[in-house]
C-alpha cells in the first residue's frame, strides 16, 4: 500500500490510526515538537499519553527532534512518569525530516511536524497545509527506517558542523530533569 495523505488525513491515519496500534516499535522524527493534544476515547489528551500507553506495553519508542520542546511539553511529560524510561529522545539540530515508523511494517514520511497545526489536529482555520505518504511497502519502509537509524546512530556526526548545538555530542544534560535528552 502506498497512499498520499494531506492535512486532517495525517492526523486520522498517522496520529490516531497507526501510532496507537504499535506493538513492537515506534520511531518518530520531527523538526518541531509541541504539546500536541489528540482524541482518545471521546476526550482530548496529550499525545504523550498515547506514547505512555505504548511504553506500558513495552513498545520501543524513539523520538528524534531538532530542538527542545517548551515548558508545556515538559509539564505533560512529567505527568507520564513511565516515559522517562520508556521513551528514548535524541536531539539533533539538523533534523528536518518528519516520519513515523510502526513495527517496521508501516511508515509515514512527509512535511508535518508533531504539532497540532502540523498533523491537522487543529481546526481547518488554524492547521497548516501538509502532505506526505503512508506505506506498507517493505523497501520504502526500510529506506525510511535506514535514514532515521543513520541519524540515531550518529553516522553524520563526525563531519557535522553543528556539534556545538547538539546535546548528544556536547554532553549537555537537560536542566529540566538532569537526564540526557
Amino acid at each position: 500500500m502506498l497512499k498520499f495523505v494531506t492535512d486532517r488525513e495525517i492526523y486520522e491515519e498517522v496520529v490516531c490510526g497507526a501510532i496507537p496500534k504499535a506493538k513492537r516499535l515506534l520511531w518518530l522524527a520531527t523538526a518541531d515538537l509541541k504539546d500536541l493534544h489528540v482524541h482518545k476515547q471521546g476526550k482530548m489528551v496529550p499525545f504523550l499519553e498515547i506514547l505512555s500507553d505504548l511504553a506500558t506495553k513495552n513498545v520501543e519508542i524513539r523520538l528524534l527532534h531538532a530542538k527542545e520542546p517548551g515548558p508545556r511539553f515538559h509539564r505533560d511529560f512529567d505527568r507520564y512518569r513511565n516515559l522517562s524510561k520508556g521513551l528514548e529522545r535524541m536531539l539533533c539540530p539538523r533534523v528536518h525530516l518528519k516520519c513515523a515508523v510502526v513495527d517496521g511494517e508501516w511508515a509515514y514520511a512527509g512535511s508535518a511536524n508533531l504539532t497540532g497545526a502540523g498533523v491537522g489536529a487543529k481546526s481547518t482555520r488554524r492547521r497548516n497545509f501538509e502532505s506526505g505518504i503512508v506505506t506498507t511497502e517493505g523497501p520504502m519502509v526500510g529506506q525510511i527506517m535506514e535514514q532515521f537509524d543513520a541519524i540515531w546512530r550518529g553516522s553524520h556526526c563526525r563531519d557535522c558542523d553543528r556539534k556545538e548545538f547538539c546535546d548528544e555530542h556536547a554532553g549537555i544534560l537537560s536542566a529540566h530533569r538532569g537526564e540526557r535528552r
